[in-house]
């Protein structure tokens, strides 16, 4: 009587591995798009509520506008219990400027160098998400 260990082949094992690679290689590039539609998704809401909270200002405040300053989250009369609680942050940016606040009297043509994540018009408090176009949609990155 022989004793016989059964165990898998090599070639089953590569199966299985190439298997599982497969499967890898369609589940990846589906996680990566819902990763950039949710950063979409949080910045087009920080926006919109970036908007109404300077609407909201300007009528308590006989259509006097916020004082913003350029620089980090510097959003002034905004960030705090009435309006904001915290400054928002720019998802689809990301990274350490994704709340710096730049001046400008139009949204990005152009997707920006990350070194800034709104832009603010102080004469007329319009505000923009930066790498989003003149019609709120995110551009597409370089």
């Amino acid at each position: 009587m022989s004793l016989r260990t059964r165990a898998f082949t090599l070639v089953e094992i590569l199966i299985v591995v190439v298997i599982l690679g497969i499967l890898a290689a369609i589940a990846y590039p589906q996680y990566s798009r819902a990763a950039e539609d949710s950063k979409v998704a949080a910045t087009t809401y920080e926006l919109q509520k970036l908007r109404h909270n300077i609407g909201v200002f300007r009528a308590r405040n006989s259509t006097a506008l916020p004082e913003v300053l350029e620089g980090d989250g510097t959003w002034g009369p905004l960030v705090g219990r009435d309006y904001l609680l915290s400054p928002p942050v720019n998802a689809w940016i990301g990274g350490a400027n994704a709340g710096v606040i730049r001046f400008s009297d139009q949204p990005d043509s152009a997707f920006p160098d990350g070194s800034y994540g709104w832009l603010y018009c102080p004469s007329t408090g319009d505000v923009w998400a930066a790498g989003y176009d003149e019609r709120d949609r995110p551009m597409t990155r370089p």
